[in-house]
């Protein structure tokens, strides 16, 4: 059990934790089975940067079982579960991450975690890893037969290092692959960050202006469950045709400018920086919530917010309030970092059993390729049709769910330009 993590939590707790999580997480239970008899990621070393709360040691579990030697870390200082962690490096993973860890401990962490990997293949949570392969540890990059990205962020970042042609090594594109957007963004976001700030607040949201900021699949989630909440979900896009799309869905759409005078709850999901600033500060409502979704913490400007307040204080667990001249005060959920997985749980188990199976055989998919002499080259690939599919088709089997196939003719019509 090497690695820097807190071991004085109750890893007991962990193990049930995971137990609970692997009990939803039917597809990746299927995946496992399959892993432990094949084996077919013996030989690899796996470096992981995940929220590491309990489905993540779930999916870290199950490459274990496949036959890799897996080294984990967080990908956020406020997400990791000490006890999950504790629990993971019982199992005999090696866990680099301890929960509310300053930015230099995080990095160091991680920086830890690859050199006690030195890995072969890793899966990214918003880059950070892919960044320091490229940036700190370019010694190791040669070694890694490539990754995969999961996150919005992580995609952004990973699409500018392949514009200036400098990404070392193949990138699986998890995040745009249809059996995590469509349900991981849209139904894990949407409860996850619901869940988030009612934990964090004990407040009602119904009959509160409830701006969603960033309309893309995350945004969509927030606002479908906000105004299931019985709030009045207001829009801000820079994108016009999701604003068109917002619009047609009955939400009311506004600059930013414009809903910060009318925002009781504010949620920003845009992956951009500084979507809510010091000029939107200033028109708020007194008693203003503003929590992020998004995987950075940049999202609200809480510099612009610390030099604009006559008074900082914690007032409850993962709530600061921001106290103004003009004698309002704002208040900022879980440091304006991730709301769903610093005030909360993170997604739903059965969501993430899906995303984590594509992460699964995604790793499984670039090994294979490697070993056969096929290795991907340096660039960013979408998840394999074949393997998106397969999730699907495991997913609705778990559901007892059966569907229609084409018929012969039906195949040769569809086939046919005339």
């Amino acid at each position: 059990m090497d690695g820097r993590f807190n071991r004085a939590a109750d890893a007991d707790a962990g193990r049930k934790k995971i137990e609970w999580a692997r009990r939803h997480m039917p597809v990746l239970g299927a995946i496992a089975e399959r892993f432990e008899r094949e084996k077919p990621l013996a030989g690899e070393r796996v470096s992981i940067a995940l929220h590491l709360e309990a489905k993540t040691a779930v999916l870290a579990l199950v490459l274990q079982a496949g036959g890799a030697d897996v080294t984990i870390s967080g990908s956020n200082p406020l997400s990791t579960q000490d006890d999950v962690a504790h629990a993971l490096a019982r199992a005999g993973v090696r866990v680099f991450a301890r929960r509310g860890v300053s930015e230099d401990e995080y990095r160091a962490l991680l920086l830890d975690n690859l050199e006690a990997s030195r890995p072969t293949l890793l899966i990214d949570d918003g880059g950070d890893l892919v960044k320091l392969l490229h940036a700190e540890r370019s010694d190791l990059a040669g070694g890694v037969k490539g990754g995969a990205e999961e996150t919005t962020t992580g995609m952004t970042r990973l699409r500018a290092l392949a514009r200036e042609g400098r990404l070392a090594f193949p990138m699986v594109a998890v995040n745009d692959a249809r059996m995590k957007h469509l349900f991981d963004n849209r139904y894990g976001t949407g409860q996850s960050v619901i869940d988030g700030i009612l934990r964090t607040t004990n407040l009602t949201l119904a009959g509160k202006t409830f701006v969603v900021v960033g309309y893309g699949w995350c945004g969509k989630g927030v606002a479908l469950r906000a105004r299931g909440m019985g709030a009045n979900v207001v829009v801000t896009e820079i994108d016009p045709v999701k604003a068109i799309e917002a619009h047609m869905e009955g939400y009311r759409v506004m600059p930013m400018a414009e809903a910060a005078a009318v925002g009781d709850l504010f949620v920003t999901v845009t992956g951009g920086y500084h979507a809510i600033g010091a000029a939107h500060f200033l028109r708020m409502k007194d008693g203003a919530i503003l929590a992020n979704a998004g995987h950075f913490d940049v999202e609200i400007d809480l510099e612009a917010l610390r030099r604009m307040s006559v008074e900082v204080d914690a007032v409850r667990p993962n709530v600061t309030a921001y106290r103004q001249p003009d004698g309002r005060t704002l208040y900022v959920l879980a440091e304006g970092r991730l709301v769903n997985l610093a005030g909360a749980d993170g997604h739903p188990a059965e969501i993430m059993d899906m995303t984590f199976a594509l992460q699964a055989l995604s790793l499984e998919w670039l090994a294979r390729e490697h070993r056969a002499g096929r290795p991907l080259p340096p660039a960013l690939h979408p998840v394999p049709e074949a393997i998106d599919r397969t999730v699907a088709e495991m997913k609705l089997r778990t559901l007892g769910i059966a569907i229609d196939r084409p018929t012969p003719e039906q195949e040769a019509y569809a086939a046919r330009w005339a």
